[in-house]
């Protein structure tokens, strides 16, 4: 089908999903994980086709590629979104006016969310899953380079759905990988509601750009790690360790060490020799290198810099002041964290760091639907209007007024 036949074809559907009752939503979730499950080896067969023919470096293969683990993890969270309360027909407010109308505002579904990203075939199934939950049809157009593998479990969780007697035509794949096809997508007014960027800089910027659709923007991470000055140094080094190296190629993963002068100087080296030992390519400012030599210098674009890799970049300040000024100057506004023994100074970093997610003493790493229970996410909003952090369901409804009267005039 063309792009124009396959958005149509979404939201030809969209009704039927919107209307689906609670229990039917919740038991076809059961049925798509079930069915990644035991299809995985069929899934995986196809994952590993596409990285084989992938020539775009490792951390893209990362992402890109699934494994049995994924899968299951893919898979509870589309179980995890079961306990999670459909929020169309949610009444968010309720009034009524002096001339006696009822007036209700409403949770209602988008319609037909477009998804545009990628690798991580793992985006597709939870796409599917939280449009069901949320009742949104939905189209996705991921990247060439994973096209059988997100076929693949297009095809697994439709089939599921059908076996329950349900039409599952909401779901479409966009076969067309081509840029010109990705700007075509961009502009499907009337048929796509709202589009979703997930992917790179230069994804996300050309979806931006081009695209006439609504966007909600879904950020890239310059997350930063602050070690203040009182911070317990057992506990710094291990979410440093963490946010940096338990997977660097996500969005959530720590750029950025800002350090105190004072705790530098007593535990930089263990900071940086715990980083090495792992690894992981330091750059840092003149302090920083005058008190670890080791490291390389680093530019200030490197400050600015998602490195998606085994690098880091380390800036020392002096004060909380300096740290903040410098954390809101650099970020991309996705996740930092504070590791910090004063409760004054962690309340501050919290009211006036300008991000989607701030935190005291933990790992950004944690900056993701499933971990904040939200079962899956749509993607990690940056912005400001709608959405913002991890977009779970009620990040993909919409709302109308609802206005019930008695035979009211106006006058």
């Amino acid at each position: 089908m063309t792009i124009r036949e396959t958005c149509l074809a979404a939201k030809r559907s969209a009704g039927a999903v919107a209307y689906l009752s609670e229990e039917s939503r919740n038991r076809l979730l059961t049925l798509m994980a079930d069915a990644l499950i035991a299809r995985a080896d069929e899934i995986l067969t196809e994952n590993a086709a596409d990285v084989a023919a992938c020539t775009r470096g490792e951390q893209f293969k990362d992402r890109l590629s699934l494994s049995v683990s994924r899968i299951a993890g893919i898979a509870e969270g589309l179980k995890q979104l079961r306990a999670i309360p459909c929020p169309v027909g949610e009444i968010i407010e309720r009034h009524t006016t002096e001339s006696g109308l009822d007036i209700s505002r409403v949770r209602v579904p988008f319609g037909v969310v477009g998804i545009i990203y990628e690798a991580r075939p793992n985006v597709t199934a939870d796409a599917i899953g939280l449009c069901l939950k949320s009742g949104n049809a939905v189209v996705l157009r991921g990247s060439k380079d994973a096209y059988r593998s997100n076929a693949a479990v297009v095809k697994v969780l439709k089939e599921a759905i059908r076996s329950d007697g349900t039409d599952p035509e909401f779901i479409q794949l966009v076969e067309d990988g081509t840029r010109e096809g990705a700007r075509e997508f961009m502009r499907q007014n009337g048929l796509l509601d709202v589009l979703i960027p997930r992917g790179s800089a230069s994804l996300i910027q050309s979806a931006l750009e081009n695209a006439t659709v609504p966007v909600i923007e879904t950020g890239t991470g310059n997350c930063h790690i602050y070690f203040e000055k009182t911070a317990d140094v057992e506990k710094a080094i291990p979410i440093l360790v963490n946010a940096k190296t338990q997977r660097t190629s996500v969005c959530n993963a720590a750029e950025s060490l800002v350090v105190d002068r004072a705790f530098a100087e007593k535990y930089l080296p263990r900071a940086v020799a715990a980083l090495s030992e792992k690894g992981v390519e330091i750059v840092g400012d003149e302090r920083a290198r005058a008190i670890c030599p080791e490291i390389s210098p680093a530019t200030e674009e490197d400050f600015y810099t998602e490195f998606l890799s085994l690098k880091i970049s380390v800036k020392i300040v002096e004060n909380a002041d300096e740290a903040i000024a410098f954390i809101n100057e650099h970020s991309t506004k996705h996740s930092e964290a504070i590791v910090t023994e004063d409760g004054a100074v962690a309340d501050r970093f919290l009211r006036e760091i300008d991000s989607a997610c701030v935190y005291v003493n933990a790992s950004t790493r944690f900056t993701d639907g499933f971990e904040f229970g939200f079962g899956a996410e749509m993607g990690i909003s940056t912005q400001k209007l709608h959405a913002r952090g991890p977009m779970g369901l009620r990040e993909l409804t919409s709302y109308k007024f609802e206005i019930r009267g008695n035979g009211q005039i106006r006058k």
